[in-house]
């Protein structure tokens, strides 16, 4: 009667596995069918994990060699016609395609003068958050002539491997409308949702090949049910659920990320088997959908945090669930609140966290095994897991009384900031003048976003000064000979305002946190942002503090190299926050303004030692956002003032610039104003300069640096292509207002390619100035 499962698995392996074959496949070095092969090793190892924690299925159609949307694109035979494929490209290439772009090389532009071919083709799909996560997604993209066909070789192939094993598989999915809803129209005034009776009739032959196959639950994913949906988004739901509940196939409707409110009722009353709900970030509702989904249909509850890495309350949990447990007649599913995805494959011996810390966290194994003790529990078997709910209890108390969270000095200066602590002098137009006068930048000015191409010999001498075979002296050394490289080649290039490159950096949240009292790191507590891109969020346990500058001495070091502006570069209190592992005993505004006042000490002490431009990058501050609107202007309050708190102590020619990327922001643009930076860049490469749109139909009153190429991409735009972007970003935006930067920073690219890429940007930026005149 009690039943566990998980709606999906990190997918990189314990070691990255996958990343490295990824990237071996994409250099070349590993065939396709290699990567075939050790991509299937790793799934049977993730659904043995899954079999010996006990749970009575295991999940199929959650691994993706790149992206879990764009593996639907490929399912249901609707990749962009844009592409051109033939249908003779193998799948994975198109896939690769899709992800990664096509380039292509022809004669260059001899006006270029960067000496290097010219490189075009197609941009690849564009990219953006999964709901509120730092996870990125491949975004569908649709139009009146999308056709749907079911490609389903691979999905099934799968489930072979699964049922192999031996086990029972679930299949998890994406829902139909949630993969119309979380593509893009493109074309104008194009309804997506036209889209869905031509969508519908292949689920169904997939559901009908899968039960023909033996698969006994499909969990088909709408996330979409915890956001604010239009009746006509309401109704494709109805609709959708009216024709795929009565295939044959048992159907598991999942929901999680946010709380159900007015699609509670809609949610309980879709034709499907069973439904997941979130009783992690919605537990008020588990007692109502209890109560109100039919007892014919299954429930699973997301009682394990499947988004954070702190260790579960079991005895908490087993309260919830024995009270949901008697309401449905002793059935219940028990699962955690999401997909794992989220999380780092295992925390249990990692070798960087002390056993006090490490005995508060819990990874994606750890996840299971609570899923096992719960179930045990549960059946009324506590006997058997009595050490397991012990240890659950003494880590829940030590963590309480653990005197490392709290810091009596940071909570007094919390009490004590002024109310006006988050006000810049003097208004923008002001501060517009003096940055002028001090920075004499032509028009159009270039710059990047800060890093520069992470080379082998960087990672070499930073692993060799970390694990001691490299002293200090020698480690700063290696890093002065890059951010000299780094400079010296943009100089060359003829860029206006530089960066130092961050050869210093391993990572633009983890490098400040391992420096900030109140994070702790992980050895090995990878989580997959994108692709093969991996992140390693720091674990925010207590109250925050800078014990010293970070990145002061490295940025003057850069300056002295140049007579152009150097960009001190720092990380933002939100991003800071969202990026981490956050504690769940505080509120998240409390967290944000601790790590603001530490970064506004850094700001203070970059101004103090002559650097006039600061950027500060909060890439994350849409992603925070919560995703009921209804709690958005408590969220967005905090989160600008903490913002604001971190530049405001710097004087009116000190310019401060933000950077957002891989976001929809058009509709918090006067929260974005209210940020009050002098200079925003942006992502719009891959949106055409869609996203831009907004910002000039905004009026948005400060300078703007739309990004004129795709930095994720290999894919090298040419220098005309750049130039149709500035121009169409001069048609929204007053000219003078403009700046010119690529999408991101260049830390995953070669130089080879970036250096190519930013002649060409300089080179459209020149162009531009003798194209328009500026007053």
């Amino acid at each position: 009667m009690i039943k566990t499962h998980i709606l999906g698995f990190p997918r990189m392996g314990e070691h990255r596995e996958l990343k490295t074959a990824l990237e071996r496949h994409w250099r070349g070095e590993l065939p396709a069918a290699e990567l075939e092969t050790q991509a299937a090793a790793l799934r049977a190892r993730h659904w043995q994990l899954q079999l010996g924690a006990g749970l009575d299925h295991v999940t199929v159609g959650d691994f993706a060699l790149y992206d879990h949307v764009a593996h639907l694109i490929q399912l249901f035979g609707c990749e962009p016609a844009r592409f051109g494929f033939t249908g003779q490209e193998a799948p994975l290439q198109r896939y690769f395609a899709m992800a990664r772009g096509i380039t292509t090389t022809h004669a260059h532009d001899a006006a270029c003068g960067c000496g290097a071919a010219e490189v075009d083709g197609v941009p690849a799909l564009e990219m953006t958050k999964w709901f509120d996560t730092n996870y990125h997604y491949l975004v569908p993209e649709f139009d009146s002539a999308t056709e749907f066909s079911l490609n389903a070789e691979r999905l099934l192939a799968e489930v072979d491997e699964a049922i192999a094993l031996p086990a029972s598989p679930k299949v998890a999915l994406l829902g139909p409308v949630s993969f119309l809803y979380l593509g893009k129209s493109k074309q104008d005034g194009f309804d997506r949702l036209a889209l869905l009776p031509r969508l519908l009739p292949a689920y169904e032959q997939l559901l009908t090949r899968l039960a023909a196959r033996g698969v006994t639950w499909v969990q088909l994913d709408e996330p979409i049910l915890g956001l604010d949906l239009s009746p006509a988004w309401q109704g494709a739901l109805r609709q959708a659920y009216a024709r795929l509940g009565v295939v044959g196939q048992p159907l598991l409707l999942a929901t999680y990320f946010s709380p159900l409110q007015d699609n509670l009722n809609l949610a309980c009353e879709l034709p499907v088997a069973g439904l997941h709900m979130d009783a992690v970030r919605a537990p008020e509702e588990l007692l109502p959908v209890a109560l109100r989904l039919p007892l014919d249909r299954e429930l699973s509850v997301g009682i394990v945090d499947g988004r954070n890495i702190w260790r579960s309350d079991l005895d908490a949990a087993l309260v919830q669930l024995r009270k949901v447990q008697e309401l449905r007649g002793g059935r219940l599913w028990v699962a955690p609140s999401c997909s794992l995805l989220h999380v780092p494959f295992s925390l249990r011996h990692d070798k960087a966290l002390d056993s006090e810390l490490q005995s508060w966290l819990a990874g994606a194994v750890e996840k299971l095994d609570e899923l096992r003790v719960l179930k045990r529990a549960l059946w009324g078997d506590e006997a058997s897991v009595a050490r397991e709910l012990a240890e659950s209890r003494i880590a829940r108390a030590t963590r309480i009384a653990s005197r490392r969270v709290r810091n009596a000095s940071v909570a007094s200066r919390l009490k004590a900031l002024p109310t006006d602590a988050d006000q810049r002098r003097s208004p923008f137009p002001t501060r517009q003048a003096a940055q002028r006068q001090r920075l004499r930048l032509p028009s159009f000015p270039t710059t990047t976003i800060g890093s520069f191409p992470q080379t082998p010999e960087i990672r070499a001498a930073r692993a060799a000064f970390k694990c001691g075979t490299l002293n200090e002296a020698a480690y700063r050394e290696a890093m002065q000979r890059e951010i000299q490289l780094a400079v010296g080649k943009q100089e060359t290039l003829g860029l206006d305002v530089l960066v130092h490159g961050e050869a210093e950096r391993n990572d633009m949240v983890e490098y400040f946190g391992e420096q900030l009292s109140g994070f702790a790191f992980t050895a090995n507590g990878w989580v997959q942002s994108y692709g093969s891109r991996c992140v390693k969020p720091p674990v925010l346990f207590g109250d925050v503090s800078r014990p010293k500058a970070m990145t002061v001495d490295w940025t003057v070091y850069a300056q002295s190299l140049t007579a152009r502006p150097m960009k001190g570069m720092l990380t933002g209190p939100i991003t800071l926050l969202q990026w981490s592992f956050v504690r769940d005993d505080q509120p998240r505004a409390d967290s944000a303004l601790q790590i603001a006042l530490a970064i506004r000490d850094e700001v203070a002490d970059l101004e103090a030692a002559g650097i006039a431009v600061i950027q500060i990058d909060e890439p994350a501050i849409r992603e925070g956002l919560p995703l009921r609107r209804a709690a958005w202007s408590n969220y967005l309050a905090w989160a600008t003032r903490a913002f604001r708190v971190t530049a405001s102590p710097v004087r009116d020619d000190t310019q401060i610039h933000t950077h957002m990327c891989y976001s929809e922001f058009n509709d918090i643009l006067p929260e974005i104003a209210a940020m009050d930076a002098d200079v925003i860049t942006i992502e719009t490469s891959r949106s055409d300069m869609e996203l831009l749109r907004g910002f000039g139909q905004f009026k948005y009153p400060n300078e703007i640096g739309p990004g004129v190429y795709d930095i994720h991409s290999p894919r090298v735009p040419g220098t005309a292509d750049m130039l149709r972007l500035l121009k169409k970003a001069a048609e929204v935006i007053p000219p003078e207002l403009l700046w010119v930067n690529p999408d991101c920073g260049l830390k995953t690219r070669g130089w080879a390619e970036t250096e190519a890429a930013l002649g060409r940007m300089v080179e459209a930026a020149r162009q531009l100035r003798e194209a328009v005149s500026v007053g």
